[in-house]
């Protein structure tokens, strides 16, 4: 492990630097919005790892949950495969939005199935409420990258800096959620603090397919879909966003990395405090 995080560093030093090469030199200039759109490539991916972010930070509470019991733990697998076969059987039905919607389905309900499982085979239930705090920390710093590019790319292109649009007031309401769950988990001392703030990241996690999917359904300023079946994006665009995707997952991998180590440590000095404290206290009766 301590090998592998400078190469994991060095990886992502090179890949943010070729991402943001190709991004400012590298990618075709956009023909009605200008250079203006080449923050279109730090703007989507920081997005999209940001609701990843959140998902793993939902999927390591209902671990951190569930595991209080084995019959809890033993009935949510459980439901958690018969939850995925169910959308994997009912995937067929989206073919009418394109080939693509469908993988992306399919792609989506192996991710979940797969880093539910991962969590709960690799981590024990105290490291798994490490997992969701450090994600949500990690996460809501990509959602803030996300709420300032927005309205830097939409001054020059709509004329204004923010408006009420479905997209944008979902994206605010759900890096709200997140802050309020930092705020929870940094100035509750109450012993239930752990479950409340789980709780509060499965409430807050259902607010991430209202922001992807509300360009889907409902009629917003913000821009369609661009990439996948009906989208206009220019292949070259597409792999310089991909690029900056990669980089920005190396990033916040490298980053989260950190974190829980520093966490880990951080909880063994507060038990050793306490046991000492507690031992001092004992001591002096």
């Amino acid at each position: 492990m301590k090998r592998g995080f400078p190469i994991l560093a060095i990886v992502t030093a090179l890949l943010l630097s070729f991402g943001l090469y190709e991004a400012l030199i590298g990618a075709p200039t956009e023909r009605t919005m200008g250079d203006v759109q080449r923050i279109f490539y730090y703007h989507v991916p920081s997005a999209w790892t940001a609701f990843l972010l959140f998902l793993i930070n939902f999927l390591a509470s209902v671990q951190f949950l569930v595991r209080s019991s084995e019959s809890t733990e033993r009935l949510a697998n459980r439901l958690t495969l018969i939850i995925f076969l169910v959308v994997f059987a009912a995937g067929g039905a989206f073919w009418s939005m394109g080939a693509i919607t469908v993988v992306s389905i399919y792609a989506t309900c192996f991710a979940i199935y797969g880093i539910y499982f991962l969590i709960g085979k690799y981590f024990a239930q105290s490291t798994t409420d490490i997992l969701a705090l450090v994600t949500a920390e990690v996460g809501v710093v990509f959602c803030t990258v996300v709420l300032v590019t927005g309205p830097i790319w939409a001054r020059p292109v709509w004329g204004i800096w923010w408006t009420w649009d479905l997209r944008l007031t979902l994206t605010l309401v759900l890096w709200l959620i997140y802050v309020s769950y930092l705020m929870l988990r940094r100035f509750s001392t109450s012993s239930q603090t752990p479950v409340l703030a789980a709780v509060l990241a499965i409430f807050g996690a259902l607010d991430v397919p209202l922001v992807y999917f509300s360009i889907w359904f409902f009629r917003t300023q913000h821009p369609s879909p661009v990439i996948g079946d009906g989208g206009s994006l220019d292949p070259r665009m597409l792999h310089v966003l991909l690029i900056n995707w990669v980089a920005f997952l190396c990033l916040a991998w490298l980053v989260c990395w950190t974190r829980f180590r520093l966490e880990v440590v951080q909880r063994e000095i507060d038990e050793a405090q306490s046991l000492e404290s507690l031992l001092e206290g004992e001591g002096s009766r």
